[in-house]
């Protein structure tokens, strides 16, 4: 049977007819040297091209990339544009396979599947599978930063050991995946095992709609799952005095109005600490989140109250002093290699709660506050549940209904630490309407008096 010319597609290939005897090469009309190789008991994706050495042609060799029946042709392209580039600079995409001259006839070819099983790829990997997902999934939808990291972390150092097999062997064997989730509970507590599978699941369900040949059952959705409670790390309004206090004895002047907003807000720590001037816009009274948790689909504006606007003001000047180049690109800057805070975290001892410990308290607070649920949760860009999701022009509601809802939390915290602006000296000098200036007036001085100890 002659070979003929088709767009080389799942549904084409699929239809390829089966020859009577012999034969034939479906040959792709998009990109040249890919094609399927259709006999009558298989079809196998192939590459066909010229060996050159010095410019001179040294013979023309067909490289088999896989079987049609189990890999998709998303999968044999890509491995055919690596092939066909090996071979455009002279070298043998697997030197140590027999080649197949592009004249071979039909009696080779009990010699080319003896060939083809050393040349053949075993199937998509985990590290093809992460590299794709990462790229197709959590970069083109505009996951941040944090989110990326931490599939990586989970990929690249939990599943170390897995990179370089087929999935497939994960889906023909769970009882592997069973007993790595059993070893990270034991190693690293089950919060991050169950994160871990997590990953694994959907980087799986991911690389199976490109490779149908994967198990149709999850592997990593067969491990018994370990008990996660929610966190209950929230402050109520009679513990806002004592971690007043201890913010304002923070020696940073830019952690501290940090924490403090990231109390006031609600809002994730990460998208905080990516917060830009130009995302601040002081005569509508709002801070502009644009890559939230969900990415930039989910960006929204945060209303800001008397309390929040103070606090961004005294971080801006401090900016200002502390980090005068940083400060033109971030909120909340740092000696780090982005420019702006990079980590959260402080000892427990110097400070209670921080992070998503302050998240928890904004929620908890709203309530006494008399913030209803669904307001809440607009505030914090929560999904909100439910047909009526569709129905919410949350832009509508900001400039007026929750800004006043923010107001009220805000009030509520303030109220709280009652006299603690007046009694005690370190909050007195931290929120005091004149003790930002004092502070950098002060800092200068240190400075300066430094200069001069270490000329003499």
């Amino acid at each position: 049977m002659a070979d003929i010319r088709i767009l080389v597609n799942d549904r084409s290939t699929r239809d390829l007819k089966t020859p009577s005897s012999g034969q034939y090469r479906a040959r792709d009309t998009q990109l040249r040297g890919f094609h399927v190789i259709v006999g009558r008991r298989s079809k196998t994706f192939a590459v066909q091209g010229d060996l050159r050495k010095n410019g001179k042609r040294v013979a023309s060799i067909s490289v088999r990339i896989g079987d049609a029946e189990t890999m998709s042709t998303r999968e044999a392209r890509a491995a055919a544009k690596t092939y066909l580039a090996q071979i455009s600079r002279g070298e043998h995409p697997n030197p140590k396979a027999a080649d197949m001259p592009a004249d071979a006839s039909d009696t080779s070819q009990v010699k080319d599947e003896a060939a083809q099983s050393d040349i053949t790829p075993k199937g998509v990997t985990l590290r093809q599978a992460w590299e794709r997902y990462r790229d197709a999934h959590l970069i083109r939808k505009g996951r941040s930063e944090g989110t990326i990291e931490g599939y990586r972390d989970h990929v690249e150092r939990l599943f170390r050991i897995w990179l370089d097999i087929p999935l497939q062997e994960l889906g023909d064997d769970p009882g592997k995946v069973i007993a790595k989730h059993d070893e990270i509970t034991k190693e690293h507590g089950p919060y991050i095992a169950n994160g871990s599978m997590r990953t694994l699941r959907a980087v799986y369900n991911h690389a199976r709609k490109a490779h149908r040949y994967l198990p149709t059952d999850n592997p990593a959705s067969v491990v018994d799952w370990n008990s996660e409670e929610r966190r209950n790390t929230a402050m109520g309004l009679g513990d806002l005095p004592n971690w007043f206090r201890q913010v304002a004895v923070l020696p940073s002047p830019i952690r501290r109005e940090y924490h403090l907003f990231s109390l006031l807000s609600g809002c994730r720590p990460t998208a905080l600490m990516e917060a830009k001037p130009q995302h601040l816009d002081l005569r509508r009274r709002v801070l502009h989140i644009p890559r939230p948790k969900g990415g930039a689909d989910r960006a929204f504006d945060i209303p800001l109250s008397r309390q929040m606007i103070l606090c961004l003001v005294r971080v801006i000047r401090f900016d200002r002093h502390c980090y005068p180049v940083q400060a033109n690109d971030w909120l909340f800057p740092a000696d780090s290699d982005s420019g702006h805070l990079a980590e959260q975290k402080e000892h427990r001892d110097v400070l209670a709660k921080w992070g998503n410990d302050l998240r928890q308290t904004f929620r908890t607070l709203a309530t006494p506050a008399g913030v209803s649920e669904f307001d809440a949760r607009l505030l914090m860009n929560h999904a909100i549940p439910g047909v009526n999701a569709g129905y919410i022009s949350r832009h509508k509601l900001l400039e007026d209904h929750l800004r006043a809802q923010q107001q009220a939390i805000s009030s509520k915290m303030f109220g709280a630490i009652g006299g603690l602006l007046v009694k005690d000296r370190a909050v007195r000098s931290w929120l005091d309407p004149h003790a930002t200036q004092q502070a950098i007036e002060d800092a200068k001085r240190d400075a300066d008096g430094e200069a001069l100890r270490t000329a003499a």
